[in-house]
């Protein structure tokens, strides 16, 4: 329980956690970042590490002086890459294995098959999607792996979905983190990042929940 409340402080105070983390350790801030956003996407096992708020947050840090903003951007789409590939390349090799065996307590079925969902529903641009959805971008490069799709073309999905990540929450940070209501009710604009991250995953769900009763 301890640990639960000290990962929500952390989620809802990005901003003090990294600010502090800054003056801490300085340009090694960077690998910290890298570390967090490569195990997001990396490890099919820790879905729940901050993503988008986390890079918002980044961007309003850089803005206040702390980091540079060509150096954090180049950073993340770096870990972002990493992160997929070894997660393709773990469900391309490992997948099969780990999914044979029936209530794994890291690896729930459920959050496979829903994904694989997701994946029929939108073909191989659902890789570009999921950069923006918590917990599915964690499986999709599992999935598409697990799967056999052509690493040439999730290669090329990838790269795109990083940029785009990447691209377009750190500078949101970089230019609206300075903002004086912004900066005044950060806590909101976190929770208001994630409620719209998570919106795509509730109406998957909502559409699953509403499809299973009609068959039914």
């Amino acid at each position: 329980m301890e640990l639960l409340s000290y990962f929500i402080d952390l989620v809802l105070h990005l901003d003090q956690h990294l600010t502090l983390l800054v003056g801490q350790y300085g340009p090694w801030v960077y690998g910290i970042l890298f570390a967090i956003v490569f195990m997001e996407t990396g490890f099919v096992v820790t879905p729940f590490l901050p993503g988008d708020s986390l890079l918002f947050v980044a961007g309003t840090v850089a803005a206040a002086g702390g980091m540079d903003l060509a150096w954090l951007m180049a950073t993340l789409m770096a870990a972002a890459l990493c992160g997929d590939n070894v997660n393709y390349w773990f469900g391309h090799f490992l997948g099969p294995r780990l999914f044979r065996h029936e209530g794994s307590r890291w690896l729930k079925r459920e959050n496979l098959d829903r994904t694989h969902a997701f994946m029929e529903r939108h073909g191989p641009k659902a890789i570009v999607i999921a950069r923006f959805v918590p917990l599915v971008r964690t499986f999709v490069p599992f999935v598409c792996g697990l799967g056999r799709l052509s690493y040439g073309r999730f290669l090329g999905f990838s790269i795109l979905g990083a940029l785009l990540w990447v691209g377009l929450l750190v500078p949101a940070g970089y230019f609206f983190g300075s903002l004086a209501w912004v900066k005044g009710n950060l806590t909101l604009v976190i929770l208001g990042i994630i409620f719209i991250s998570l919106l795509p995953g509730m109406i998957e769900f909502w559409r699953h929940r509403q499809a299973s009763k009609t068959s039914a």
